[in-house]
């Protein structure tokens, strides 16, 4: 959990904010527990056998109801992401030609109060298009060029809390919500306040983000349209309701969003008790991978019946400026990525580096898609096909697995979400993938599952430390058994939510 330091209220924080925030932690966090509570409970009928399962027919799914997409953010054919923190990044996104940009301040950024603060800020200077860093190189400041991209937000999901800003935790996604809409001079925006909601499990959680945004909005005296969002599915349960989440949510939301790397996770929680789920090594499974592929289909169904935009995930191999073979590849694995993504209907994705975004916007021949939907044979497909016979299964696999969970955990004791790991950007999502790879290998074992997972996280901290370069520094090394410590601790002990 977040804890903010003591005083933080009073030094850190926009004078009057307490007096605004205390009656909206008084209405939200504790339906924000409730909705917890019920995931977990989910969750655990779900290992009991009770898996997600579409809903029955209602006014959501079987009557006609329309949203009408705002001009300024029909053309989203990529949105590239990253941590909010990062003002030269965030910059360069912004300068990149993205049609749109979501600056992140969950999966990918360290969830510290420091980094949360300079998040939030980095978010306010960049939708005022005064965000600037110092380039180095060139030796200069390089500002915020001014463009038509649209600026999202990705506020804390609902399991996160946030600690020391009242008298007991208070949810962080109501926190983040707040302290932006309470900062913003809406008069200065260039569009409505876009905020990106990640994590959901169930469509009645819609119904908590619209009261949010109503009494936001009725707390700012904003007109009804100040405030708009697109929705991450990265749940199994959601993949069910994400037609009834649109519906809960229908005044403020303009699209879905396929979040596959949680999605993914989510898959292995909620099928950890099934031998036949067994997830291969992630970076084997094919882009068109059933369980993945069934979803894409159906989002843009859901979607387009009601005229806003499904977007697709991120590809996790980055270009490399550096290694000229490594770039070819990505951007290949890119390009055929998002062909796939265009194909199904979706109307972009989602990117991390600015070399991707011309191929990822080449990718999508129009604005949108949302005049077409699919020809589908079944409206309601299977959503958890197992991975039988796809992608490879190996101890080495698994070996991978522990060495990136270590580095990547060392990332953020050294304050950063996220991390550029073999070429690949992992997060929290893939992170998370990880260690419930891990886990689910440890209960069901076999050829790839080692006889004592701390022996093997042994070894391969020791390759880790032997691989440092000779001038490392004893807390550097101090710092990665750390890592190697809090991960392994996680596993066994269960703590694989996303947190």
């Amino acid at each position: 959990m977040n804890a903010a330091p003591a005083g933080a209220l009073e030094r850190d924080l926009p004078a009057g904010f307490g007096e605004f925030y205390a009656p909206l932690h008084a209405r939200f966090s504790p339906e924000q527990q409730r909705l917890t509570r019920a995931r977990a409970e989910r969750l655990a009928r779900a290992h009991a056998g009770d898996l997600p399962a579409y809903l029955p027919p209602s006014e959501a799914t079987s009557t006609e109801w329309h949203i009408d997409l705002p001009a300024w953010c029909a053309d989203q054919r990529n949105q590239m992401t990253g941590p909010a923190d990062d003002a030269e990044l965030v910059v360069k996104m912004l300068n990149s030609g993205a049609p749109g940009v979501m600056l992140d301040l969950e999966d990918s950024m360290a969830n510290t109060w420091d980094h949360l603060l300079l998040g939030h800020s980095n978010i306010v200077a960049a939708l005022y298009g005064e965000l600037a860093y110092d380039d180095a190189k060139r030796g200069h400041t390089v500002g915020i060029a001014p463009s038509g991209t649209v600026v999202w937000n990705r506020v804390r999901g609902l399991h996160l809390s946030q600690a020391g800003v009242v008298h007991e935790p208070t949810s962080a996604s109501l926190f983040d919500l707040a302290l932006l809409a309470y900062r913003l001079d809406r008069s200065r925006l260039k569009h409505p306040l876009c905020i990106y909601i990640p994590k959901s499990e169930a469509a009645d959680e819609a119904l908590w983000w619209r009261a949010v945004f109503d009494a936001l909005i009725s707390a700012k005296g904003w007109p009804a349209d100040a405030i708009k969002a697109m929705a991450l599915v990265e749940s199994h349960p959601l993949a069910y309701q994400m037609e009834e989440f649109l519906f809960n949510l229908r005044d403020y939301m303009v699209g879905l969003n396929l979040g596959r790397w949680d999605y993914m996770a989510s898959l292995i929680h909620f099928n950890l008790n099934d031998p036949d789920w067994l997830l291969p090594d992630r970076n084997t499974i094919p882009i068109d991978v059933p369980f993945f592929q069934r979803l894409r289909t159906i989002m843009p169904d859901v979607t387009h019946k009601h005229g806003v935009l499904a977007i697709g995930g991120m590809t996790a191999l980055y270009p490399s400026r550096e290694d000229a073979a490594l770039n070819a590849r990505a951007l290949a694995v890119l390009e055929r990525d998002k062909k796939n993504e265009a194909s199904c209907l979706m109307d972009g994705a989602w990117t991390g580096h600015p070399d991707q975004n011309g191929i990822a916007v080449a990718a999508f021949p129009f604005p949108n898609q949302i005049d077409r939907r699919p020809a589908l044979v079944d409206v309601h497909p299977d959503l958890r096909p197992a991975p039988a016979g796809i992608g490879t299964t190996t101890l080495e696999g698994t070996r991978a697995a522990v060495r990136t969970v270590i580095r990547y955990r060392n990332g953020v004791l050294e304050g950063k979400g996220a991390s550029l790991l073999d070429g690949y950007m992992e997060d929290l999502a893939t992170d998370r993938i990880y260690r419930l790879m891990i886990a689910q290998r440890l209960r069901f074992p076999g050829p790839y599952t080692p006889s004592s997972l701390g022996t093997m996280f042994d070894e391969e901290l020791d390759r880790i430390l032997d691989d440092l370069p000779p001038e490392a520094t004893y807390e550097s090394q101090a710092r990665y058994r750390q890592a190697r410590e809090i991960s392994e601790r996680v596993i066994l002990s269960g703590a694989v939510d996303p947190t």
